[in-house]
């Protein structure tokens, strides 16, 4: 079996980042290793981690610094060359990965040679119908989330590269010291450049935050720039479809939403993080010859949902994702395509998008807090973005 090695950037965050080891190597196959690369913390994130080791030393968890410059993509890059694994799989340090993702991620690579990335959807952990969420992301990703007439691009939360084709890129990935890119669709961009094969799977799955939603919409705007930008550095690259239509549609729902829900999981002593794949996680331990007798009724905890939570009812099983195909079209980079946005009405879509969460934003007052971007700064006031975007 392939070994598959976990990467985890982090900056400031000491509040999840026990959660995400603890499900990074609560797996039905243990990780070759876990990597925690830290960049100029100024909270606890390496106490904790330190501490993490100290009373797990027979778990696979190396805790690396990269302190010579501040951001995701240097550090990215340090954990990548460090890793000694078969396949570098790369994750954010608050996402909770499914029990069975390091067996999917090395049975993807194994039995498809000449796969170089792979990536799967994913499910927001602290927010409600979480089941319901990754069938949408799914299938949004499965249709939109392409290049180049239809291949695959890696999100940066939930993705894998073998070792030797990192190794073939790790010289040109794009530095973009002016933080205005998407780094993952670059490692993407460069693969697809190189003639190499990224694979999507629906059975590599990772719970992640919602909390890119609660931010301003200034904030949220600058983020999903990050598309555009990330293709005009590489002009060679298209896309005839974006998923920046279905984001913008589920912007004023979720901001509006992800307040109110964790208001109900501290109200409830829930923690999101540690619930999202406990029912996988218990069924390993019961495998095991543990009868978690000494937790009566948390399998029916796990299961509990609001049912008094504004919003909560208008999502339902009844939910059709079957059109995702064609809703998704978004003002595209060709000539040809865009063309074909005239015909079906893409750019009044996203103008229609954008109305709504200005609108929604108007109606609810701003986000608390601002979110911050991988520098630690609002991502609201990158001038060079805007700059650059003007």
């Amino acid at each position: 079996m392939l070994k598959v090695s976990i990467i985890i950037p982090a900056w400031n965050e000491q509040d999840r980042i026990t959660d995400c080891l603890d499900n990074a190597l609560r797996q039905t196959v243990t990780p070759h290793e876990v990597i925690v690369v830290d960049n100029r913390s100024t909270d606890d994130t390496v106490a904790v981690v330190e501490r993490y080791m100290r009373e797990h030393p027979q778990a696979p968890v190396k805790l690396l610094h990269q302190d010579e410059e501040q951001g995701l993509i240097p550090t990215r890059n340090f954990g990548l060359n460090a890793a000694t694994g078969d396949v570098l799989g790369r994750v954010d340090a608050d996402c909770m990965l499914k029990p069975d993702w390091v067996e999917v991620v090395s049975g993807i690579f194994t039995e498809d040679r000449d796969a170089m990335g792979a990536t799967g959807p994913v499910t927001y952990y602290d927010m409600p119908a979480r089941r319901i969420a990754l069938r949408g992301d799914d299938s949004v990703r499965r249709h939109t989330f392409r290049a180049d007439g239809g291949k695959v691009l890696l999100f940066g939360s939930n993705m894998a590269l073998r070792a030797s084709a990192w190794h073939a890129i790790a010289d040109e990935v794009c530095r973009d010291r002016e933080d205005v890119m998407h780094e993952d669709i670059d490692v993407s961009l460069h693969l697809l450049g190189r003639g190499f094969k990224t694979v999507y799977s629906e059975r590599m799955i990772c719970g992640i935050s919602a909390r890119r939603m609660d931010t301003s919409f200034k904030s949220f705007r600058n983020y999903m720039k990050r598309f555009k930008n990330t293709f005009e550095a590489h002009p060679q690259h298209w896309r005839k479809r974006k998923s920046e239509r279905t984001l913008y549609l589920m912007y004023p729902w979720l901001h509006a939403l992800f307040p109110v829900y964790q208001q109900y999981l501290e109200s409830r002593d829930i923690n999101p993080a540690l619930r999202i794949w406990f029912r996988e996680q218990a069924k390993l331990a019961r495998e095991e010859g543990d009868s978690l007798a000494d937790l009566p009724g948390i399998d029916e905890l796990v299961e509990e949902e609001p049912t008094d939570i504004p919003g909560v009812d208008v999502v339902t099983d009844d939910i059709d994702f079957d059109d995702v195909k064609v809703a998704d079209g978004l003002t595209a980079e060709t000539p040809a395509a865009a063309a074909e946005d005239a015909c079906d009405g893409a750019a009044d879509a996203e103008r229609t998008a954008i109305d709504a969460a200005e609108a929604a934003v108007a109606t609810n007052g701003p986000a608390i807090p601002p979110a911050t971007s991988d520098q630690g700064s609002d991502a609201s006031a990158s001038a060079t973005s805007d700059a650059k975007e003007a």
